[in-house]
């Protein structure tokens, strides 16, 4: 149920988001396109192990967002980073729940052939949560070297935004890769 929970709570951040994003725009704020991402991404190869070429694509709806009026404030780089926060983590929720839908699946597969091998499910149930402890944890320093000033905010933001693409980029290498 809390599992439930967190994708409900992270597609109505998504949602509001966007929804934010185009209000800003709106209200003067700064202009954020996520189709630039949708488009970096979709114009780059998917990787098969550490360096992937949509590593370029970090910061592709976030960086003109904050070359845009209002988006160099500290309010509209906030806005921008986490707008483009948002939907990599969108995808990082999807590709988590197919990866786990398929390790689940292999974990079954095994058991009936009586292997005595390691659950890949728990591990990566495991691997996430320690990710997102390291993401917060990490992410948390790099705002404290601000020393309490205002750049804290994106800054902290711009680290959850790479480390959050960083990872669905590693865990999308196994999507559709039965072993």
């Amino acid at each position: 149920m809390a599992g439930l929970r967190r994708v409900l709570v992270l597609g109505a951040l998504v949602v509001l988001g966007t929804g934010t994003a185009v209000a800003q725009q709106q209200n003067g704020g700064p202009a954020f396109d996520a189709a630039l991402l949708e488009r970096c991404l979709s114009g780059t190869e998917r990787g098969d192990g550490p360096v992937d070429a949509r590593e370029t694509c970090i910061g592709a709806a976030a960086d003109p967002c904050m070359d845009s009026q209002g988006g160099s404030t500290t309010v509209g780089m906030s806005a921008c980073l986490g707008n483009e926060l948002d939907l990599w983590d969108a995808r990082l929720n999807e590709t988590y729940r197919e990866v786990m839908a398929q390790s689940e699946a292999t974990d079954g597969n095994m058991a009936e052939l009586g292997s005595a091998a390691e659950k890949e499910s728990p591990l990566l149930r495991d691997m996430q949560r320690n990710w997102i402890a390291f993401r917060d944890t990490a992410c948390g320093f790099e705002r404290s070297r601000w020393g309490g000033g205002t750049d804290g905010g994106p800054a902290g933001l711009h680290c959850a935004l790479t480390l959050t693409a960083r990872q669905y980029l590693w865990l999308d290498q196994y999507r559709g890769k039965d072993m």
